[in-house]
């Protein structure tokens, strides 16, 4: 089984090593979701009307997302002698004159560059990783993203891939690989922080035979793109991770659970599967080793509800994708009354690193509750909306400061949204609270999915609880009557605050109104104050003006006097 992977990894690394030559040149465009919206496609094919004019051959690969949405369409050009240099906002007219002024007459264009990635540099151009928003990053799971093609399974071996699977089929037993994931201290990314280790110990001591590792891509909570970003960009990582979890646990067969829409990332989910199976690293005794493991891609519409762990399992099913009554829980009884494993998609990703370069080495990046990295989107008011990866133990402040270059000259961060529509706000006084699941808690928010929303001096808090509870009322599937009517009801009476229409006593109403969805079913319920908890906590006055002066201060509620 060794000599069988040193073999892969050896070819694979003869071919990458080819391509950072640029014999030919290689040029990789970024085509993730937030590159085909800016044109990603376009750029393409400008660049293969280009290459022929010119007469050039050269290797043209789709790359996910580095991160750098706010900088898309990327396009990375490797010459020989030169370090991949890295373009950014590329437009079909500037890919064009890219090859005109690179590939034919040698020009860098030092001017349109955004940075060079590996040995070499360029006189004029800085490293990619040395810019304000990229040198605070620790990049782990998103390590490959952007770097390489995710439908090149060589280019994830060549870069260490498999290596954690490798390991674990040649040198450890399920419960040593147990253990080292235990170590990490790795908890969960779906929302919950629950430890992973904790939740594959529960799975490995449930009988079999058939047990299922279940990946949850649904993300459906606005603002947070993270899942889709690591499955359309390293899907590899993913699937390896659910393999040595499957190792771990004793389950012969997985499912990636994904949103129908998310058309790209189904098929290059689907694309790695089968590389992996054609390459002995899914299916049947993988490895030559006595261990087997399937993966199967499944779809679900677009529903909310359904990435709730035990409404996952029932769309799976091909049932209507409602929460199911807890206890017995997924590892007893879980998909098809079957003893199951749910984690998330980012939280897989951690995996095939820990197990490649151990427990400790993972348990030695963040806090001492929070080990390792967490994977933010940043958006709202800030200059550079992007997905980025950082250690916990940073600042919020340095998040949106450093990384996503703060909000609009001239203006003041009034609130921070996180943890998607379940989560909660946070005001400008807690700007210097670490990264931490613990810690954020403790402050009225969760840190969720990762999404992280900035509001500037001109949002309203009650505005975006409105928002916020719009959603939750209309995502709720109505299976538990304390979600069905309480999401209403809030809804209602955040709305009557941005008409004028709000009455004294709405805001304890609302709060009372959370003590009766603590009694819903799932989370989605039983979550869903957090916005207006938080929203007392740090915008009491805003909230009292809306009521009583009948006044939005931020002049957005338009129903409202704006004085």
């Amino acid at each position: 089984m060794t000599s069988t992977f040193t073999d892969l990894q050896a070819k694979a690394k003869t071919g990458w090593e080819a391509l950072l030559k640029g014999e030919p040149p290689r040029i990789l465009v970024g085509t993730a979701t937030c590159g085909r919206a800016a044109g990603g496609l376009q750029v393409l094919e400008a660049l293969a009307e280009a290459l022929a004019q010119a007469g050039i051959e050269a290797e043209v690969h789709q790359v996910g997302c580095i991160g750098l949405c706010y900088a898309e369409v990327l396009v990375d050009i490797i010459k020989p002698g030169r370090p991949r240099i890295s373009y950014s906002n590329v437009t079909p007219d500037m890919a064009r004159q890219l090859v005109e002024d690179y590939l034919v007459k040698d020009d860098p264009r030092p001017d349109l560059a955004l940075g060079t990635l590996g040995e070499g540099t360029v006189d004029g151009i800085p490293n990619l990783f040395d810019l304000p928003d990229l040198k605070p990053q620790v990049r782990v799971a998103m390590r490959n993203c952007g770097i390489i093609d995710p439908c090149e399974i060589d280019h994830y071996l060549a870069n260490g891939g498999y290596s954690g699977l490798a390991r674990c089929l040649s040198e450890l037993t399920p419960e040593e690989a147990l253990e080292e994931v235990t170590k990490s201290g790795l908890r969960g990314r779906g929302g919950a922080a629950f430890p992973a280790a904790m939740k594959w110990k529960f799975l490995a001591g449930a009988p079999g035979p058939m047990k299922y590792i279940l990946c949850n891509a649904e993300e459906g909570d606005p603002g947070a793109f993270n899942d889709k970003g690591l499955l359309e960009s390293d899907p590899q990582t993913v699937l390896e991770g659910m393999t040595i979890a499957g190792y771990v646990t004793g389950a012969p067969k997985g499912y990636v659970f994904i949103r129908c829409v998310h058309r790209e990332v189904i098929r290059r989910t689907q694309v790695a599967i089968d590389q992996a199976k054609e390459y002995g690293l899914l299916g049947d005794r993988i490895l030559g080793s006595d261990f087997s493991f399937e993966i199967v891609v499944s779809l679900t519409g677009e529903s909310y509800v359904s990435g709730e762990e035990t409404a996952l399992m029932e769309s799976i099913e091909g049932k209507r994708a409602m929460p199911r009554y807890r206890p017995p829980f997924p590892a007893q009884v879980g998909l098809w009354g079957k003893p199951s494993n749910i984690n998330n998609v980012k939280t897989y990703a951690y995996v095939p690193e820990i197990l490649a370069r151990g427990g400790d080495w993972y348990a030695g990046i963040g806090t001492e509750k929070s080990k390792g990295t967490a994977i933010v989107c940043l958006t709202g008011n800030v200059a550079r909306p992007q997905m980025a990866e950082v250690p916990f133990g940073i600042t919020l402040r340095q998040v949106i400061d450093e990384i996503a270059g703060g909000v609009s000259p001239g203006k003041e961060i009034k609130l921070l949204q996180t943890g998607g529509p379940l989560g909660g706000f946070l005001g400008p006084s807690e700007l210097d609270v670490i990264l931490d699941f613990d810690e954020m808690a403790s402050k009225g928010a969760i840190l969720g999915s990762g999404g992280i929303i900035v509001g500037d001096e001109n949002s309203c808090a009650v505005e975006m609880a409105m928002v916020l509870a719009d959603f939750n009322n209309e995502e709720s599937c109505g299976k538990c009557f304390p979600c069905r009517l309480g999401t209403k009801h809030i809804l209602d009476m955040l709305r009557n605050m941005t008409l004028g229409k709000a009455k004294e006593g709405d805001v304890e109403r609302m709060q009372a109104m959370g003590d009766t969805l603590l009694t819903s079913l799932c989370g989605h319920g039983q979550l869903s104050v957090n916005p207006i908890n938080s929203a007392v906590k740090y915008f009491e006055e805003e909230l009292k003006a809306h009521i009583i002066d009948k006044r939005c201060p931020a002049g957005r509620c338009r129903a409202l006097a704006q004085s």
